[in-house]
């Protein structure tokens, strides 16, 4: 049997012919990605450059995961910044959202203006523990159905609340779902119903708002974020099957040419004894998406994050050609560092990428003297202790020295508080197929897992 799969990504299309029945990976391609014009144009350029490799592929399945046209845009409400509003963020990440900011309390008229200008996909409104408090969730409700844009609501916070908000936006004629609330009880996560009324939304909604109607008639099974995709990959790499084990903890960096995304497969427990474990408990199987942090669409704001007189003297490149190189790559995307110097800069701002991305993503220490001498409290994942960095991404892949761009994510003795690993092995997924073999996981894990303990190396 053979199987296709196809990533629609934000700035390029990547496609891997699979031989199910001979175990072989036959080969990969890519091209630009035509979410401006048909996005059918990019998948039908690379079916046809992997076909000048691997000759003539007809296929018997298609499996198909987008974060083309910005991916899944969402934005989350909670009520309490580490705790609701936290546990909002952590569901809507791990459903393959690029969450693009996070609310607490009740939102301001400024606010609002905020969310109108963000036009968001979806809309993730949680709040209070069940039985708590529930008059900001219906006042974050009412305020909701005032911005005039077409985004979805999924409820997910207090239970007590729910009639309430359902003739709220019934009233409103704003369209929504109700779910399980993301925090039940104090300090309880329960993301999962989330997630699921995530997938579905984006299966039911945003696949005609990103063009995308065409790629869902032709597939097998459902379009599905392309995060979703990677996170698929990386827990089954991560934790095995009942026949094969996986390669334990490990982190992922997923370098894109609009966001930085994070993947951490690890309980993240303290590494030390005498630290103290403050605000949510963590997933084990965390992502967190920068979109201010990438290597093509989000250049500009990573340039501005970076110290580019200190890139300048690294790269012996003038600050006066990285400000042009920026430039460049902002009037044109699919710009390929070609030159030396290009590559210097490129590598250097990467780096850069993932140093910021990973330091927003691990745990962090704070220190306090109690009568008992010193203690520390983690908020957060300790990453310190993890095996393995695994390099995803062009920009990583394709680089003359991907473990440079992967040493922005090792311990810095000069931020001893944030715990990023420190004496990880590096792993590279060379034909960028985490997000492929996450897709065939649904049908095969085992089959996907080898192929990713072979390719991953």
């Amino acid at each position: 049997m053979n199987i296709l799969t196809v990533d629609f990504g934000s700035t390029y299309t990547k496609l891997t012919a699979i031989n199910a029945t001979d175990a072989v990976i036959l080969g990969t391609a890519s091209a630009f990605t035509t979410i401006d014009t048909d996005i059918m144009h990019g998948f039908t350029t690379a079916l046809r450059l992997l076909e000048e490799r691997i000759g003539r592929f007809s296929y018997d399945r298609l499996l198909c995961c987008s974060s083309a046209g910005g991916g899944l845009k969402m934005i989350a409400l909670g009520l309490v910044p580490e705790l609701t509003a936290q546990a909002a963020r952590l569901a809507a990440s791990s459903a393959g959202a690029k969450v693009i900011r996070t609310y607490s309390f009740e939102i301001s008229r400024m606010e609002q203006e905020e969310i109108y200008e963000i036009n968001p996909d979806i809309v993730l409104l949680c709040g209070g523990t069940d039985g708590g408090n529930k008059e900001v969730i219906t006042a974050n409700a009412r305020r909701l159905c005032e911005i005039d844009r077409p985004f979805t609501v999924i409820v997910a916070g207090n239970k007590s609340a729910s009639h309430e908000i359902k003739a709220i936006f019934e009233a409103a004629g704003r369209e929504y779902v109700i779910t399980e609330n993301v925090m039940p009880t104090f300090n309880k996560l329960n993301i999962e119903p989330a997630r699921q009324s995530i997938r579905e939304l984006f299966i039911q909604k945003i696949i005609d708002a990103k063009g995308l109607t065409a790629v869902q008639a032709m597939a097998t099974a459902d379009v599905i974020p392309t995060p979703l995709a990677v996170m698929a990959g990386c827990e089954l790499l991560s934790r095995g099957t009942r026949q094969t084990p996986g390669i334990g903890d490990f982190m992922a960096v997923d370098l894109g040419g609009a966001t930085t995304d994070i993947y951490s497969m690890s309980d993240g427990k303290p590494s030390m004894s005498n630290v103290l474990e403050k605000g949510l408990p963590e997933p084990f199987s965390k992502r967190t998406v920068e979109g201010d942090l990438g290597m093509r669409y989000s250049l500009p704001s990573l340039y501005e994050a970076s110290d580019i007189e200190e890139i300048a003297c690294k790269t012996g490149v003038s600050a006066e050609a990285i400000g042009a190189w920026v430039e460049q790559c902002m009037a044109n995307p699919d710009r390929i560092a070609s030159s030396e110097e290009e590559q210097a800069i490129d590598s250097a701002l990467a780096q850069r990428a993932v140093e910021i991305a990973v330091e927003r993503h691990c745990g962090y220490l704070e220190s306090s003297y109690t009568p008992l001498g010193e203690i520390f409290t983690l908020t957060g994942k300790d990453l310190s202790e993890v095996s393995y960095i695994i390099g995803i991404g062009g920009a990583i892949i394709n680089s003359n020295h991907p473990p440079n761009i992967l040493k922005g994510a090792i311990y810095n003795p000069k931020k001893p508080y944030i715990l990023k690993p420190k004496q990880p092995a590096y792993l590279f997924d060379k034909r960028y197929i985490f997000a492929s073999m996450g897709l065939l996981s649904s049908m095969d894990p085992e089959l996907a897992l080898y192929f990713m303990k072979k390719e991953i190396q």
